[in-house]
């Protein structure tokens, strides 16, 4: 059978497709911006069909019906990083949450943990020769579909074809095609302050020319793009990258000319921003995209030189514990690939940063504070800090005594806030 006609015997409509889909079965859902939202949106209007679904996956855009009041009882999601359509099934106890290092998620799949029984993801249409391209997802996506029983994907006309590094899947390898062509979804703005600004210099004076760049999502990490413009020859190794990298490849910053691995190419996991980033990834033969247990793997990270791994934080005590992923009980997010790229770029003989305003809410909260908030999760260990930054300046913990981190932390801090932490720093050293 050739390639088209393999592709025309799968194709079928969203709602024949989930028939595929019985109840009690464990579905994986693609990731981020490649969420197949047709898909489920098809099985939010048939959840009555449905009981006891488990639906899997990390941060996704949209709206997530299938997450509302009153579905838990069709399908029960088990979050493996909170996104902001989780957030409240979470604290309400409808949703479920499972800590685990982005690097080791399809290990969950492939070694039994969790067993797939069906994966629903976003794919390009095929080329001429049958293969489909993750687009801008390929991090758990691909080892989902490796696993399950039965595949389930759309096939977007408007999802970047991506076929530099590991990224491609057969028709033949797809139980069921859903045609469909819609814009992915965009990841909003963050706003870029004062604040912002002052943390991405600060950020920025620590990357040398020919460094290899980790940067997260959010203000902090694209106000250190701002700052790079006069740098030389950066590569890109992160779990994934947006607009703000698109402007430094077009102005000739980043090269990847001096990289270790994947010399001259942008390496990612997925791919996440505005239709310019899209646009840019199509066909980009120097965008290669792997699998998340290569692109997040501590030791392959290790192999680039001048590794650079720079992440935002919510919360970091005096003795270095960094807080990234929760609010005191209450599930903020994850820990997605921050201790992945911590440890590294730390093995990798590079450096680790941890870059955050240094108050919330409005100025009333220091981020800097003498113990966590009860019930929070320490996602960077003490021993695995290397740098944290705000706005006042960058301090350098790796190698300091207890009680010379809580000096460079407290220089750091709100001036607000310095008294209470200067207080606290008498009493304990």
């Amino acid at each position: 059978m050739s390639a088209n006609a393999e592709y025309q015997s799968r194709l079928t409509s969203a709602t024949e497709a989930i028939k595929s889909i019985k109840s009690g079965n464990r579905v994986v859902v693609g990731h981020a911006a490649a969420v197949p939202n047709v898909l489920l949106e098809a099985l939010a209007d048939h959840a009555t069909d449905y009981e006891n679904v488990e639906m899997v996956h990390m941060f996704t855009l949209g709206e997530g019906r299938y997450m509302t009041p009153g579905m838990e009882k069709h399908f029960r999601h088990n979050a493996l990083f909170v996104g902001g359509n989780a957030r409240k099934a979470v604290e309400e106890k409808r949703a479920d949450f499972t800590p685990v290092f982005f690097h080791e998620v399809p290990k969950l799949f492939r070694e039994g943990n969790m067993p797939v029984d069906v994966a629903l993801v976003m794919v390009s249409r095929p080329n001429e020769e049958g293969y489909c391209s993750y687009g801008v997802s390929c991090d758990y996506s691909k080892p989902a579909v490796e696993c399950a029983k039965v595949v389930i994907a759309e096939a977007n006309d408007q999802m970047p074809f991506i076929a530099g590094g590991d990224n491609l899947v057969h028709v033949s390898k797809l139980t069921k095609i859903v045609e469909v062509s819609y814009p992915l979804f965009e990841l909003p703005k963050g706003k870029i302050g004062d604040i912002e600004k002052a943390i991405g210099e600060h950020c920025a004076s620590l990357i040398p020319d020919g460094a290899t760049l980790q940067l997260g999502i959010g203000s902090i990490p694209d106000a250190v793009l701002l700052f790079l413009k006069g740098k030389k020859d950066l590569g890109i190794h992160t779990e994934m990258f947006s607009d703000g990298i698109v402007e430094l490849a077009e102005a000739g910053v980043v090269t990847g000319a001096k990289k270790s691995i994947h010399k001259g190419k942008m390496v990612a996991t997925f791919l996440m921003g505005s239709q310019r980033l899209y646009d840019f990834a199509n066909n980009n033969p120097n965008v290669e995209m792997y699998p998340c247990d290569y692109v997040n793997d501590p030791t392959v990270i290790a192999k680039n030189a001048n590794m650079i791994s720079i992440n935002s934080c919510l919360e970091v005590d005096l003795m270095g514990q960094v807080v990234s992923e929760s609010i005191g009980l209450r599930q903020y997010s994850g820990v997605g690939g921050q201790v992945d790229y911590v440890r590294g770029a730390k093995m990798g003989h590079g450096k680790s940063v941890m870059a955050m305003p240094s108050t919330a809410a409005k100025g009333t909260v220091s981020r800097i504070v003498p113990f966590l908030a009860q019930g929070a999760a320490v996602t960077t260990s003490r021993n695995d800090v290397d740098y944290v930054v705000t706005e006042f300046g960058v301090a350098a913990l790796w190698g300091k005594s207890l009680r010379e981190r809580a000096k460079a932390l407290i220089a750091v801090a709100h001036p607000d806030f310095r008294p209470m932490l200067e207080e606290e720093f008498a009493k304990r050293f």
